[in-house]
C-alpha cells in the first residue's frame, strides 16, 4: 500500500485527531447508561423504556460499518472525518434539547451516523500515513483514549446527573467536537482512492433485515407488546436477510465476501461473538439500572461502582494472549464462556445486604473475564483471514459486535419486562423504585437468564478443533476495521 507523505507537524498531530474521535465514541458508549433513570424521569418512561435510546445508537453505528471505507475513499478521509465529527456533536445537542424519548431517539440516530465513521475513517488514515513499523506506535496513542472513555464514561455521566443535568452528559461532547473540527481541517489529509463498486443492494437488503429483526425483538419489551406487532417486525427482517444471502450468492462483489464462511475459525468466530455478547451486551445497560432502581445507589455512587468492570478489562489486555497462545482457543473460549455466564447468573445474589467491597471484587472479575472473551473471540475470528478476505471480514465483526450489544440490550429489557408483570406495571417503573422486592426479583431472574444465554456459546466453541490454534495471523498483521 502506498503511503502518502503529509508534514512532520501532520505527522504527529494526525494520531491525536484520530484520537479524539476514540475518545468521543468511546466515552458515549459508557456515560448515558448510568443517566438512563434521571432521564427517565424526566420524560416520564419507564427506565427500561430508555433501551431504545441506546439501540438506536448502536444499530445505527453497525449499519454504517461497512460503508466507512468506501466513503472515505470516494468523497477523502478528511471530508469524511469532518462530517462526522459535526454530525456527532450535532446530534449530541439534539439529544441536549429533547423534550421526549422519540425526539432522543431520533437525535442519537443523527450521533450514531457521526460515530459510526469516527473511529474507522480515523484509522484507515493513519494506515495509509504511517509506515508499518511506526503504525503501531501511532495506534497506541488512539487506544489510549479509547480505553480512558469506559473508564471515566459512567462516573463521570453520575457526577454530572446528580451535581448539574443530564444535558451536560451530551453538551461535553461539543467543545471536544469543535477541537476536532479545527484539528481536522487543518492537519487531516484529504487522501482519496480509486473506488470499486459497492453493494448497495446487498447493503440495503441487509442493512433492513437486521434493523428489522432488532426492532421485533425490542418491540417485545414494549409496555403494549404483542405478537401481531413482533410479527409485522421480524417477518420482513427475515425475508430481508434471507434476500441478501440469496443476492450474495449471485453477486461477485457482495458486501460481505461468500468465501469468509468456509473458514471454520472465522465462522464459530462470527456465531460465537453474537450469543455470547448478549450477556456481556447487557451488562452496562442492566447494572447501572439495577444498582439505582433496585439497590437505591445515588447516580454517583452507581457510576462509581461500575468503575472496577473497566479497570479489570485494561488489567487483562496483556494477559489474554498470553493465556490463548499457552492454552488454544478452544479451551479458554469454553471455559471463560461458562464462567462469564455463570458471573452474569450470579448477580442474582447481590442485594443491599451484599458487603460493598465484595461488590466491587465482583464486578473486576466480570470486567477481566468480560476482556478475556472479547480478545479471544476477536482473535480467533480473525486469525486465519488472508489479506484479501481482511477488510471484508473485520467489517463484518465490527457489525456483529455493535449488533450483538444492542441484542443483548434489547433481550434483557424484554425479558425485565416479562419477569416483572404486565406493560401497566411497567410504566409505572420509576428511578425511585416501588415494590422493591419485586423489582430486585425481576432483576435477579434477568441475570440469570441471561447469563444461561451467554453459556450457550459454548456449544458453538466446542466445535473448534481439539489442536491449538496459532495466533501470528491476528497479532502479527493490523487488520483495520473499514
Amino acid at each position: 500500500m502506498t503511503k502518502y507523505q503529509v508534514s512532520a507537524k501532520e505527522k504527529r498531530i494526525l494520531p491525536w485527531l484520530a484520537a479524539v474521535g476514540f475518545f468521543m465514541q468511546a466515552l458515549d458508549g459508557t456515560i448515558l447508561n448510568t443517566a438512563l433513570p434521571a432521564i427517565a424521569a424526566d420524560f416520564h418512561e419507564s427506565p427500561l423504556q430508555m433501551q431504545a435510546a441506546i439501540i438506536s445508537y448502536m444499530l445505527t453505528v453497525a449499519m454504517l460499518i461497512p460503508a466507512s471505507g468506501w466513503l472515505a475513499d470516494r468523497f477523502g478521509t478528511r471530508n469524511v472525518f469532518l462530517f462526522s465529527i459535526f454530525l456527532f456533536t450535532t446530534g449530541s445537542f439534539f439529544c441536549a434539547e429533547s423534550t421526549s424519548l422519540s425526539q432522543m431517539v431520533v437525535a442519537r440516530i443523527i450521533q450514531g451516523v457521526g460515530g459510526a465513521l469516527l473511529v474507522p475513517v480515523g484509522r484507515l488514515t493513519i494506515l495509509r500515513v504511517f509506515p508499518k513499523e511506526e503504525f503501531l506506535s501511532a495506534m497506541s496513542m488512539v487506544v489510549i483514549p479509547g480505553l480512558i472513555g469506559p473508564l471515566i464514561g459512567p462516573l463521570l455521566g453520575g457526577l454530572l446527573v446528580e451535581h448539574a443535568t443530564w444535558q451536560w452528559i451530551f453538551l461535553i461532547n461539543l467543545p471536544i467536537g469543535l477541537i476536532g473540527c479545527v484539528l481536522a481541517f487543518f492537519f487531516m489529509p484529504n487522501i482519496r482512492e480509486k473506488t470499486t463498486s459497492f453493494d448497495w443492494k446487498g447493503y440495503l437488503f441487509f442493512s433492513c433485515g437486521v434493523v428489522l429483526l432488532s426492532l421485533a425483538i425490542q418491540r417485545l419489551g414494549e409496555p403494549d407488546a404483542s405478537l401481531t406487532a413482533f410479527l409485522l417486525l421480524a417477518i420482513p427482517g427475515a425475508l430481508g436477510l434471507y434476500t441478501y444471502f440469496w443476492h450474495s450468492q449471485r453477486y461477485p462483489h457482495a458486501l460481505f465476501s461468500r468465501a469468509l464462511f468456509r473458514i471454520t475459525s472465522f465462522r464459530i468466530g462470527i456465531l460465537g461473538n453474537l450469543i455470547a455478547r448478549l450477556g456481556s451486551g447487557s451488562i452496562p445497560f442492566l447494572t447501572p439500572l439495577f444498582l439505582q432502581v433496585a439497590l437505591g445507589f445515588n447516580p454517583t455512587h452507581a457510576g462509581l461502582t461500575m468503575v472496577p468492570i473497566a479497570l479489570g478489562a485494561m488489567s487483562t489486555k496483556l494477559l489474554a494472549n498470553w493465556v490463548v497462545r499457552r492454552l488454544g482457543f478452544r479451551p479458554v473460549l469454553m471455559l471463560n464462556t461458562l464462567l462469564l455466564g455463570a458471573l452474569i447468573a450470579g448477580f442474582s445474589s447481590v442485594s443491599n445486604e451484599t458487603p460493598y467491597a465484595l461488590l466491587l471484587l465482583y464486578l473486576a472479575l466480570l470486567g477481566v473475564f468480560n476482556s478475556m472473551q472479547f480478545t479471544a473471540m476477536n482473535t480467533l475470528t480473525l486469525s486465519e483471514l488472508e489479506r484479501e478476505e481482511a477488510s471484508s471480514g473485520n467489517s463484518l465483526l465490527s457489525v456483529v459486535m455493535q449488533l450483538s450489544m444492542s441484542l443483548g440490550v434489547a433481550v434483557s429489557a424484554t425479558l425485565f419486562a416479562l419477569f416483572y408483570g404486565s406493560g401497566a406495571a411497567l410504566k409505572g417503573l420509576q428511578a425511585n423504585g416501588c415494590q422493591q422486592a419485586e423489582i430486585l426479583s425481576a432483576f435477579h431472574d434477568t441475570y440469570i437468564t441471561v447469563g444461561c444465554l451467554s453459556m450457550l456459546a459454548t456449544l458453538i466453541f466446542r466445535r473448534l478443533p481439539q489442536k491449538n490454534h496459532s495466533l501470528s495471523s491476528a497479532e502479527e498483521e493490523p487488520v483495520i476495521r473499514r
